[in-house]
């Protein structure tokens, strides 16, 4: 773990990956955007998400929800889906924490961890990652 910048937040998220259903990997994006750069905020998001459906294979065929008729969601939660079947393909939650955003997402083990978080680098983020 030499490579976590947030040890708190990379213990929670690891809390969050508990086995489940399906096995999940996760990354924490630490974007460095302000409060003040929701929209921008907001693009990260869909940007990660876009890499997480490339590797699954679904790029373009997916959509992204974000709870607003469903009181389980808390705000800043969102999920990418499949535009068919309505199938999980990530999970994330948009953390505001000592004056920035993390995104802290979670997606199938069975995608390429490494390719990802690579991917991720390469929008310009630090990112941490987290395996299930």
């Amino acid at each position: 773990m030499s490579d976590v910048l947030d040890e708190d937040l990379y213990k929670r998220t690891k809390a969050l990956l508990e086995p489940g259903d399906i096995e999940l990997n996760g990354a924490i994006v630490h974007t460095g955007l302000t409060s003040d750069q929701d929209i921008e905020m907001h693009q990260a998001t869909l940007d990660v998400g876009d890499i997480i459906a490339t590797h699954a294979g679904l790029a373009g065929d997916t959509y992204v929800y974000s709870g607003n008729d469903n009181p389980k969601f808390s705000s800043n939660q969102h999920q990418g889906l499949t535009i068919e079947e309505d199938e999980f393909v990530w999970e994330c939650q948009q953390l505001l924490r000592k004056g920035t955003f993390h995104i802290v997402i979670y997606y199938e083990a069975a995608h390429n961890h490494e390719a990802i978080l690579d991917d991720i680098r390469d929008l310009g983020f630090e990112v941490t990652g987290v395996l299930g």
